[in-house]
């Protein structure tokens, strides 16, 4: 099992690379080529969505993503450390529309979900994760 870490300040500048680095990653790990949209923009909206609540919760840490590569299926992992009692629930933030903010977590949350069919979210006082799993295909193996 391989595994790729990415830390990265909770700036939407660096959402780009964290996407780019998912899809090299996914490809060399097996996804089908073409899934690899679809990963792209999954890992861009949770990371979206992770540098968002850092940034209206005040939180300087950084923004956590976990590739993992496994036999059969290739994961990734968006953690952030925004603080919540429940999935999808926020702590007051420093917009001071916390209806619009949760609109705006929902609506992140239901375009992951359109695009990754294995999806789970958790989040608790110590912050959230969002785990996406896509099938992988060995490679073809070799004829002499």
């Amino acid at each position: 099992m391989a595994t790729v870490e990415l830390r990265f300040s909770a700036l939407p500048e660096h959402v780009r690379t964290a996407r780019l680095v998912a899809a090299a990653v996914a490809r060399r790990a097996g996804v089908d080529e073409a899934v690899l949209d679809e990963v792209r923009l999954a890992v861009g909206e949770a990371c979206t969505r992770a540098v968002g609540l850092h940034q209206s919760n005040g939180i300087s840490a950084p923004v956590q993503v976990k590739l993992i590569e496994e036999e059969k299926q290739f994961s990734i992992e968006v953690g952030d450390e925004a603080p919540r009692s429940a999935p999808g629930e926020t702590a007051p933030s420093a917009s001071g529309d916390p209806d619009m903010d949760a609109e705006e977590d929902e609506m992140g949350l239901a375009v992951i979900s359109g695009l990754v069919d294995d999806v789970e979210v958790t989040a608790g006082e110590h912050g959230g994760l969002i785990k996406m799993s896509w099938p992988t295909t060995p490679p073809a193996a070799l004829v002499p």
